[in-house]
């Protein structure tokens, strides 16, 4: 039996697929009429969609789209009213509230939606950047957009970002290392990722640790920068481990996922001299396995300082630079 007979198929390397939840938001519009918001977000994000709790418990110091906390499984967690966040005018009438329950950078959140619709598989590729006016529309925070069925667009949405501009995101141990360096060691070191939260904490952490960093927005780009690399130390006459010496790469990404970017990485001649960590909100065991079935060096969950600075010097090829 061949090796990737042994996964299901989203476990597969280079499938390339995730699967999202297609939710709705529906807004009365001036002239009366109800507009229907098609929205997603990653399934591998999500722990639960459930009736929207009847308690909710107003808490002080709270953003106003922050409708309280609720108890959910004996955990105690926010409950975001997207409609608030969006600045929805919702429709009287009887939409069901429902609230999805996902999991970003070790935070639990309910977000309060009008309708959970379905599960749909679909391929990053077919994720494309949003329309700007859209874009604009909802403050900057659309990662994508995917045609479906009557040529609707689904809207793939920034949820780190949401709660990094609610206040809600927090990095682990930051305290701890903000005065100490964890060794004189420095690295030229790439991350990917298509958050731009995640990829501004990640550069603040990095370059205060006295590293370089590079940074794009998907494996396509990755791809493209690892090429453009490869070129230059040719016409310099050096290896390309003296220019880069780390790859930290999320793994939900358009265009290109981060499992099918490792994996294209370490089938290279060339560039599978670098080690690849990979770097994502998800902590499950089928994330785990799809990272060692790529042959990722690591997996690590964001964001811990302290984590990330140690697994930086663990992994990062120890080279000299100018």
């Amino acid at each position: 039996m061949k090796k990737n007979e042994l996964l299901p198929k989203i476990l597969e390397t280079g499938a390339n697929e995730l699967e999202i939840i297609d939710f709705r938001m529906f807004e009365e519009l001036e002239d009366g009429s109800v507009y229907e918001w098609i929205l997603g977000v990653n399934v591998a994000k999500v722990k639960e969609v459930i009736q929207k709790p009847k308690e909710i418990f107003k808490s002080p110091g709270l953003p106003k789209e922050v409708e309280g906390v609720a108890k959910i499984r004996e955990e105690v967690i926010p409950i975001v009213d997207l409609a608030k966040w969006m600045k929805l005018k919702e429709p009287k009438g009887k939409y069901g509230k429902y609230v999805i329950v996902m999991e970003f950078l070790r935070e639990i959140i309910g977000i309060v939606v009008h309708e959970a619709k379905r599960i749909r598989r679909i391929k990053w590729t077919d994720i494309k950047k949003p329309p700007a006016s859209i874009d604009e529309k909802l403050g900057g925070k659309v990662v994508g957009v995917i045609e479906i069925e009557n040529e609707d667009l689904l809207l793939l949405l920034d949820f780190e970002g949401i709660l990094d501009e609610l206040g809600m995101i927090k990095v682990f141990n930051v305290k701890e290392e903000e005065n100490q360096q964890a060794s004189t060691e420095r690295f030229n070191i790439l991350i990917l990722d298509d958050s731009q939260v995640a990829r501004k904490i990640m550069r603040q952490i990095l370059e205060k640790d006295g590293h370089k960093v590079y940074e794009v927005q998907s494996g396509i780009e990755g791809l493209e920068f690892l090429n453009n690399l490869e070129k230059e130390a040719e016409r310099e006459g050096v290896d390309i481990t003296d220019k880069l010496q780390l790859i930290i790469s999320d793994i939900e990404m358009p265009g290109m996922d981060g499992l099918t970017f490792t994996k294209k990485v370490k089938e290279h001649p060339i560039f599978s001299k670098i080690p690849v960590i990979i770097n994502t909100s998800l902590s499950d065991r089928a994330t785990t396995d799809k990272t060692k079935f790529v042959k990722a060096d690591a997996h690590l969950v964001k964001f811990d300082t302290k984590d990330l600075l140690h697994i930086v010097h663990q992994y990062a090829l120890k080279k000299s630079r100018s």
